[in-house]
């Protein structure tokens, strides 16, 4: 905690409004690039033919993005798209809540923006398509005869039912035969959907269970992993992406409005800035500039102001800031600075959260239903 969020009283903290980070943005512009600098290998080498797509879900950075780094790998030139998928603004089958009200819409446009400044830095471009993917996906790959489209994969029924009607739609693209991977059959050219697990500290195929075995209690779940398995190390991508396939129209990102939703003007409180650039600033203010990580256990059950935790929930649940790079920073801190029982304790929460996407997959829909806890 802050000396500026210890001496304010309740009342006072919450008629504050607080930007997180706190940083501007060429403060963020230059953490961004110098971790994108870390991070860069001039050692892997391209091997691949033809285009493939990366179809950007909930992963929407550059940093240890798999997806990214494989279709990289195996292709001469690489298509990013996101669709911007209707059904994600409308409202629940039960009692018809709003799935994304104005704030998080506002947080994924600004995820968007972001993405795409740091994909065109990188050599690429990032597609903006508005429709159902499973539309719009086979289409691109039809036009531009891509042999491989890599996403990552999700764990709830209706991103589970999106990635089925996808891969169900690729199957009716038919692609010339010099289009398609020269190993595969003349007779069966059709796009490949590549699912790739990559939402996690832990790799799902490292568990030391199958997910029907997996551990009720979370304690068993966590000293179970931290025993027997091992965290893989942040993906290093090349400098350079491109080049992207030529393209007229890139699409624009849409405003709060052609969303079909109104800006909601926030006065205090917590203002949340979406997008990579923001989540890499917000490791470095928090674990390096502010120096508070040294106290996360301390203070994690704060409320009221920005430093009582690392807030990096946000853009953990985008995809803006891979876990394994939180792993990364806390291990180099642990190194450079000290390590204490809130260093680990960041890491502890992070296996919570991994645990709840394993059970996602275990329990599918039932996770929701009245009752499941006692399953």
């Amino acid at each position: 905690m802050s000396s500026t969020s210890k001496s304010q009283t309740p009342s006072v903290a919450s008629s504050t409004l607080y930007p997180v980070p706190g940083l501007d943005p060429p403060e963020m512009d230059s953490i961004t690039e110098k971790t994108f600098e870390r991070y860069s290998s001039n050692t892997v080498k391209r091997n691949g033919k033809g285009i493939s797509l990366v179809w950007f879900r909930n992963d929407l950075r550059v940093l240890d993005n798999e997806a990214l780094f494989r279709a990289w790998v195996s292709s001469e030139a690489i298509l990013p798209v996101y669709c911007i998928d209707p059904r994600l603004f409308q409202t629940t089958y039960h009692f018809g809540f709003p799935k994304t009200g104005a704030l998080r819409a506002q947080f994924i446009i600004e995820c968007l923006a972001d993405l795409k400044k740091n994909l065109m830095k990188k050599g690429l471009n990032l597609l903006i398509q508005h429709g159902n993917p499973e539309n719009i996906i086979p289409t691109l790959a039809k036009a531009f005869g891509a042999h491989t489209v890599y996403a990552h994969k999700e764990t709830c029924s209706e991103e589970l039912q999106v990635e089925r009607l996808v891969a169900r739609s690729l199957k009716h693209v038919v692609l010339p035969p010099a289009q398609g991977k020269s190993s595969r059959s003349s007779s069966n050219h059709n796009p490949k959907l590549e699912l790739l697990w990559g939402s996690t500290l832990y790799h799902l195929d490292d568990l030391p269970f199958s997910i029907n075995s997996l551990p009720d209690v979370y304690t068993q779940f966590r000293k179970s992993v931290e025993a027997k398995c091992a965290i893989r190390g942040c993906i290093r991508l090349p400098k350079s992406l491109g080049p992207p396939p030529s393209i007229d129209d890139w699409g624009i990102i849409p405003s709060i409005e052609q969303l079909g939703l109104h800006s909601q003007k926030i006065r205090k409180g917590m203002r949340f800035l979406g997008g990579e650039a923001a989540a890499l600033g917000r490791v470095t203010e928090y674990f390096w500039k502010k120096d508070l990580l040294k106290i996360y256990k301390d203070t994690r059950n704060g409320m009221l102001g920005p430093d009582y935790s690392t807030k990096f929930a946000p853009w953990l649940a985008s995809g803006s800031l891979s876990p394994r790079f939180v792993y990364e920073e806390v291990n180099r801190y642990e190194e450079e600075r000290q390590a204490n029982d809130s260093t680990y304790w960041v890491l502890f929460e992070l296996i919570w959260r991994d645990y709840f996407r394993f059970i996602s997959i275990k329990y599918g829909n039932s996770l929701f239903h009245l009752g499941a806890q006692e399953k």
